[in-house]
């Protein structure tokens, strides 16, 4: 514990999130809030996992998935500290009184939101009007090209938080090409009060342009720690193959996915024969494009085996040699400085990572154990380099992820702390 007691310290830091316990196949995907529960633990910290998990057509789905979360919370020591909020009328309106409260009683998470309260609401997790109880509502951005672009379009949360974070390290640079963001316009303001009534909550003032902080990836590095050289020299990532496009590019909806971004290092496996290229993929067992990768030289594998859990994440991490990764193209051409929280972990595991570069570069350490990347030339180069050299880049990495990463620096940072 770094700094602080629970009972030195009066308010209560809610982590909104709403993407963790309806992915119960996704051990990196949990891990992501969890780095952040974490740090938050060590900073001694009253803090509290706040889970929204809208209702399918399938309950017996949804008990499952129930039970998994509880599960993974317990498994690291957050068996205490969490409210799975289960809308049982799921829509984008969140009302507390069509919420079933697990693990938390909602007698005591109606106590907490009438004391001294902040919301740490994770790619605007939690909505309005349960939203508007919180007396300090900090919006954090995890997608900058995503959510910048649909904050022009539609209300993103802009209108509700006080202050507004972003993972974009290239956000406020001149040669960032983020949309630029209309001013906050005029909305209603009023919470549901645990007894049901409207209460008036201050919210930020209608036209003003948001100020955007920035902040690292999240990994916390006592928990994360070292691990030797693997045997076998493995390259791999791990993420979704297809991803439709939700960003308009001059006009147009441009592909966004891993398929589209790894077009250009396909030959790469033939360029380094000394290392195996290896892709944790969600493709279905007989798409064609696990034939036509395997041909050009790249082992392909199942995220949903390989990484269902916080702990197979880690351990798939852990067994690679250095991480190599596309990015969308929109995070590139923008310039948003977009890191991964992937890449976070594998820098804490003294993991290298060859990555495209979005501008983040600059934010970093000299030596940070990154490689950025433009193209199958330079890909190859920084492949071998790692091969040739991986101690020193690996302990870089690790210090980088130290000194840059780590969640309870970051934490503080956001807090204001």
């Amino acid at each position: 514990m770094e700094s602080g007691t629970d009972d030195a310290w009066p308010v209560t830091i809610f982590l909104g999130c709403g993407f963790a316990a309806k992915y119960p196949e996704g051990g990196g995907n949990f891990s992501v809030p969890l780095q952040w529960m974490l740090g938050l633990r060590r900073l001694g910290l009253d803090a509290v996992w706040l889970e929204l998990l809208p209702a399918t057509n399938n309950p017996h789905e949804d008990e499952a998935r129930i039970q998994k979360f509880q599960r993974q919370l317990r498994e690291h020591g957050l068996g205490g500290r969490y409210c799975l909020l289960y809308q049982t009328a799921a829509n984008d309106m969140h009302q507390l009184d069509a919420m079933r409260c697990i693990g938390m009683l909602r007698r005591e998470l109606t106590e907490r939101l009438a004391g001294p309260n902040t919301l740490l609401n994770l790619s605007y997790s939690l909505h309005p009007p349960f939203l508007l109880n919180f007396d300090r509502r900090i919006f954090c951005d995890l997608d900058p090209s995503e959510i910048f672009f649909w904050m022009t379009k539609m209300e993103m949360g802009q209108s509700h938080h006080h202050e507004f974070c972003t993972i974009g390290l290239n956000v406020h640079a001149a040669d960032c090409r983020l949309p630029p963001l209309p001013a906050v316009a005029a909305s209603p303001c009023e919470a549901q009060t645990s007894d049901g009534n409207a209460a008036s909550i201050d919210s930020p003032p209608a036209g003003r342009r948001l100020q955007w902080r920035t902040f690292y990836p999240l990994a916390d590095t006592e928990f994360l720690q070292p691990k030797p050289r693997p045997r076998l020299p493995r390259f791999t990532t791990i993420g979704q193959w297809y991803w439709g496009g939700g960003v308009e590019v001059d006009g147009e909806f441009p592909d966004l996915s891993k398929k589209f971004a790894f077009e250009p290092y396909l030959d790469l496996p033939r360029r380094v024969p000394d290392a195996r290229f290896e892709l944790a993929m969600n493709l279905n067992a007989d798409d064609p494009e696990i034939a036509r990768l395997r041909g050009r030289g790249w082992r392909v594998v199942f995220p949903h085996r390989v990484a269902r859990t916080p702990h197979a994440y880690r351990r798939y991490i852990a067994g690679a040699t250095a991480e190599f990764t596309a990015i969308k193209g929109v995070d590139v051409a923008w310039r948003t400085g977009w890191l991964s929280d992937r890449a976070a972990a594998f820098l804490a595991l003294g993991r290298p990572v060859i990555t495209e570069d979005t501008g983040a570069g600059k934010y970093l350490p000299r030596e940070s154990g990154f490689r950025f990347v433009r193209g199958l030339e330079e890909a190859e180069a920084a492949a071998k380099e790692i091969l040739t050299d991986w101690p020193r880049l690996s302990k870089q990495a690790r210090d980088c992820a130290v000194e840059t990463f780590d969640s309870a620096k970051n934490l503080r940072k956001i807090l204001g702390l």
